[in-house]
């Protein structure tokens, strides 16, 4: 009797299983999808672009496997397919973040380096260079453009764009700054000062 109900319970199990795989997974591939599209919208086209082609590549297996009546499949892989596009947004926000503050402290250290330059441009001791006053007041000329080109890079979310632009002027500006500071202690180390 009882293996006869442990044949009766796994018959209907099976059943079951078929029945609820005799219809594609269009709720879940449309799920998939609109994770997708949430993802798309998060930034991980530029962010998080493997995470992105594996929940593409996972929702046309789903899809693939839908046409060919394989519904099970079909299921796992749109299953699959918002997992890794759900990861996708995630990857792509904290990416964006990441380097969002990392180009916000490269703005606060060029900006820093700026206003020291600009400080000895506006001193006493520059006035007594006035070769190394007209360079300094080249730099900070260029570098005062290129900060405002970083802003717009960074307004446009194009952090790479600005952090490269911020890299560059921060090197020109950290060469001024020994040059002043060196011009300044050579002023005030002198006798009778």
């Amino acid at each position: 009797m009882r293996l006869w109900c442990r044949a009766g319970l796994a018959c209907f199990l099976v059943a079951f299983f078929v029945a609820g795989c005799t219809s594609p997974p269009n709720k879940e591939m449309d799920q998939a999808q609109g994770a997708i599209d949430a993802a798309r919208a998060a930034g991980a086209e530029r962010y998080a672009a493997t995470e992105l082609a594996a929940a593409n590549t996972a929702l046309k297996n789903a899809n693939e496997a839908a046409q060919q009546g394989d519904y099970r499949l079909a299921l796992n892989h749109a299953l699959d397919s918002r997992e890794q596009a759900q990861n996708a947004a995630r990857v792509a926000a904290d990416t964006r973040a990441k380097l969002r503050g990392d180009v916000e402290r490269s703005l606060a250290e060029v900006t820093a380096l700026v206003a020291q330059v600009r400080a000895w441009i506006a001193g006493p001791a520059s006035a007594r260079t006035p070769r190394t006053r007209r360079t300094a007041q080249q730099v900070v000329t260029a570098a005062n453009g290129e900060l405002q080109k970083a802003g717009s890079a960074m307004q446009a979310e194009d952090y790479a764009a600005a952090q490269s632009l911020l890299n560059g002027t921060k090197a020109r500006v950290q060469k001024m700054v020994p040059a002043v500071a060196g011009q300044a202690g050579a002023q005030s180390t002198r006798p009778g000062k």
